[in-house]
């Protein structure tokens, strides 16, 4: 039995003692602290920890009640506060990634489930038409109906390889669907990188470029600290973001083939495509892996791309990259990213 006057705390991230006391708390009860929380918050009994909360943008991550304190109503009062939060920083859309027994506690808080991976995890989201919405939006977007493929970038920055995938990819439909991954945990913000992706295929005329917005999910926001192992992490998200593709997107868009770039360097990607391969296939949905465009021997990537960068070889960029992308590296509005890639404050 337990008996609590219980208050709200504000956990200070920065501070070694306030950070630890909150990873002993969320290890009691069998989870970990997201690596890009921003924010967390606790319900006090005195001076114990009964419950906790955190903010990774616009997801609610590492809601966990002490067992002494369940059916307590903190889970209730802990959401309350993030959302409050969440408000206040101007951001109403909000998901929340949690096991599936904990699925009806975030129904009865206003929750909606949009996918699951049994007993793995469930995401829900607290608008009730979210991803209706995101798919009206694809919808029009994508005009007349016609046999359809996709492909799904980051593009951090876009290089010639992109270009090739998506121009091999064009050759082969009638129209296809280049989605742009678009949370901002990239060194090239995702606007920038849309940007740079739909001038580098403007003389694409059957390419529809989308907004991958919050339901095409990356390994950089999907999270980690409920799940043990990391290739049960990867599995899962992997499983999870296919289950909303093949589930809306590819419907809505009539999508019958998806092509992605082959991952030689990448591991997480590479596991990635191995399970895509394997389960788009059972929803009527083709996988083709693309070779890599080869530039001195080498698969052009990305990650190549920001190393030249940091390494202050911006002229051996140039023949990785389209011109439209050397000319904005080029760009007053570029030197703020190269000077953060150049100081490693960005970690991709």
């Amino acid at each position: 039995m337990w008996y609590g006057n219980f208050r709200e705390q504000t956990i200070n991230l920065q501070l070694p003692e306030e950070k630890y006391r909150l990873l002993a708390f969320l290890e009691r009860q069998g989870l970990a602290l997201d690596g890009n929380v921003e924010y967390a918050v606790a319900v006090m009994d005195g001076e114990k920890m009964a419950a906790s909360g955190a903010l990774d943008g616009r997801v609610l991550k590492c809601i966990a009640v002490d067992e002494a304190y369940k059916n307590s109503g903190l889970s209730a009062k802990v959401v309350s506060h993030l959302i409050s939060e969440a408000y206040e920083k101007q951001r109403t859309h909000l998901f929340v990634y949690t096991k599936p027994e904990n699925k009806a506690i975030f129904s009865e808080l206003g929750f909606y489930a949009i996918a699951e991976v049994p007993s793995k995890v469930v995401l829900m989201e607290n608008r009730p038409d979210g991803i209706k919405r995101y798919i009206e939006t694809l919808a029009k977007e994508n005009g007349s109906k016609a046999d359809s493929a996709a492909v799904v970038v980051n593009c951090n920055p876009f290089t010639l390889g992109h270009r090739y995938l998506i121009e091999y990819a064009a050759s082969r439909c009638q129209r296809l669907h280049v989605f742009v991954l678009w949370e901002d945990r990239s060194s090239f913000p995702a606007e920038i990188r849309y940007r740079l992706v739909k001038e580098g295929t403007r003389h694409l005329s059957n390419v529809v470029l989308h907004q991958g917005k919050d339901y095409i999910i990356s390994d950089a926001t999907f999270p980690s600290y409920f799940i043990k192992t990391y290739q049960e992490l990867v599995e899962t998200h992997a499983k999870l973001d296919l289950e909303i593709f093949s589930r809306y997107i590819a419907p809505a868009l009539g999508i019958r083939k998806r092509f992605v770039g082959e991952e030689p360097y990448c591991k997480v990607t590479a596991a990635y495509n191995a399970i895509m391969k394997a389960l788009l296939p059972v929803h009527g949905i083709e996988v083709e892996v693309v070779p890599r465009k080869l530039a001195d021997g080498e698969a052009i990537s990305a990650s190549r791309v920001r190393e030249l960068i940091r390494s202050e070889k911006l002229q051996e960029v140039r023949t990785l990259v389209p011109e439209t992308t050397y000319s904005f590296l080029l760009s007053e509005e570029a030197q703020e990213i190269i000077r953060q890639i150049r100081s490693g404050s960005r970690r991709h």
